[in-house]
């Protein structure tokens, strides 16, 4: 009988990873370019990580630095690591100690209790464990690549879901499109200020490009295909909105422009 996958899916690795990180470690999902970005919160240490199902030369791939002159001075995490489930053989070890990558293995919860059955301990959920501040690293387990800066974090850390095939990203436009969303659900209408105050190009917006808003009376207004920002990200949605107060545009003086009366036709 065939052992069943521990992982049904990477996005099942992938949670079952987050749920187990210790106090002091922040996950940003889907970001950056990778699908976990770990985020160390008493020094800003991280760990970029590739999740797959196996073990193979396509995640180390995705998981090392790009090659050439201009890659030594982008942005990246201070470790990098591949994640798979604990049940994958070996073989690449060797090969990832020596590029300087950590392989992650996780535990899934049928694992575990099948330890405690047959050899009467309870193993961890994923190892190694992350590195620490206060008790130094292991050399052996994690290998500091000293890149020239780290990577840009979001504003917000992402409610998407890590590993997903065709993850939905919090970029830094998602969170200036919640934005202009937002300030047509309180307002009513947009202005071109609206736009440069958030730091977003206006012309993908308009009415002659994706249709998003209409004119009407100098003001611009959502149209039927405006998207939802709020069903993409539901929790950041709510969170950059309460912030409102610290990031709103000034509302303009005086009235806004009136429509020019039309006259009526003759009979």
């Amino acid at each position: 009988m065939k052992k069943p996958k521990p992982f049904a899916t990477e996005a099942d690795l992938c949670k079952r990873f987050i749920s187990a990180l210790p106090e002091g470690w922040i996950a940003y999902a889907e970001s950056c370019g990778w699908d976990i970005l770990l985020v160390r919160k008493s020094d800003g240490f991280q760990i970029g990580i590739e999740a797959k199902l196996r073990l193979n030369t396509e995640v180390i791939s995705q998981a090392i630095e790009e090659y050439g002159a201009f890659s030594a001075g982008r942005p990246g995490p201070d470790c990098r690591a591949v994640l798979v489930p604990a049940c994958e053989p070996g073989g690449f070890s060797r090969i990832c100690k020596y590029i300087g990558l950590t392989i992650i293995y996780v535990r899934s919860e049928a694992e575990i209790e099948d330890a405690k059955k047959r050899h009467y301990y309870k193993p961890m959920i994923f190892e190694p464990g992350l590195p620490e501040v206060l008790h130094g690293r292991n050399e052996e387990e994690w290998y500091e690549w000293a890149p020239a800066r780290r990577h840009d974090l979001p504003a917000y850390v992402p409610d998407v879901i890590a590993g997903s095939p065709s993850p939905v990203q919090l970029t830094s436009w998602k969170i200036a499109a919640i934005k202009v969303a937002i300030i047509m659900e309180r307002r009513g209408y947009l202005l071109r200020s609206d736009f440069k105050h958030v730091n977003i190009d206006h012309r993908r917006w308009l009415p002659s490009a994706t249709g998003w808003l209409v004119l009407d009376a100098g003001v611009y207004r959502a149209a039927v295909g405006f998207p939802d920002f709020r069903a993409q990200h539901p929790r950041n949605y709510e969170e950059i909105a309460a912030d409102y107060e610290s990031w709103k545009p000034v509302d303009p003086i005086g009235p806004l422009p009136l429509p020019e009366p039309k006259q009526e036709p003759l009979l």
